[in-house]
């Protein structure tokens, strides 16, 4: 039944600096309808996880984690050093991928994923 995701949405702050964080940070074509639409590719696939209240893989004041699969994860570190985007957790591997997080202008943590 189900085809695919339709689309994120959140709340944010400040809505100027968010999109363009997105799109200098992670080079996400920002439209001025305020999003953009990213269309998968061969081998992308989108995953639909639950975690429980407390589970701490993520901050649990954080309600929703964005992950945003990459094709190269070390070209992606070195573009987020280029621009002085720190990573709030170093490089993990581990039988599903590779995984960085950074945090966007409002705190909240994004995970970027090459499997």
């Amino acid at each position: 039944m189900i085809k695919g995701f339709g689309g994120i949405f959140w709340r944010t702050k400040n809505l100027d600096v968010v999109k363009k964080w997105y799109s200098d940070v992670l080079k996400i074509d920002m439209e001025t309808w305020n999003g953009a639409m990213i269309k998968p590719h061969s081998g992308n696939e989108t995953i639909f996880s639950f975690f429980t209240e407390n589970d701490n893989y993520f901050p649990t004041d954080q309600q929703v984690m964005l992950n945003f699969q990459v094709h190269n994860l070390d070209e992606t570190i070195e573009h987020l050093e280029q621009i002085g985007v720190p990573l709030a957790k170093e490089k993990e591997i581990s039988e599903y991928g590779k995984f960085i997080w950074i945090e966007d202008p409002e705190g909240r943590l994004v995970e970027l994923w090459e499997k």
